[in-house]
């Protein structure tokens, strides 16, 4: 019996699965079908890890004070409505540039909120 590699076999598995997807009637809807599971798993591993980290740092973000935990809400939805709207800013040139400015913008103000904290 001839072994194949590991590698070799999951790769034509891949090329026979992405071959079906093409061939196959409504093989794209389920793909799409797929795939939006697929961000939804995302998403909600995203939230249960965002959970869990603000359950364990509760009582150091409420130490922050009132400003500095503001400063940090606010940069933390911005970078949220930012990245929901990525295909739309990336779209246009100007859009863009105001998706790497408008995250960078927050990553700088969090960084920020942090590094004042640490101080004291």
């Amino acid at each position: 019996m001839v072994e194949i590699n590991r590698h070799v076999r999951n790769i034509v598995i891949l090329l026979v699965i992405a071959g079906l997807v093409d061939v196959v009637p409504a093989g794209g809807a389920a793909s799409n079908t797929a795939l939006q599971f697929l961000y939804i798993a995302f998403l909600g591993a995203f939230a249960w890890i965002c959970t869990r980290l603000y359950r364990e740092h509760r009582s150091w973000i409420y130490g922050l004070g009132e400003k500095r935990r503001a400063v940090g809400y606010v940069a933390v939805g911005v970078a949220a409505l930012t990245l929901t709207a990525t295909n739309k800013l990336w779209a246009t040139g100007p859009g863009g540039i105001a998706w790497i400015l408008l995250l960078c913008a927050c990553a700088y103000a969090i960084f920020e909120v942090v590094r004042g904290a640490q101080r004291y």
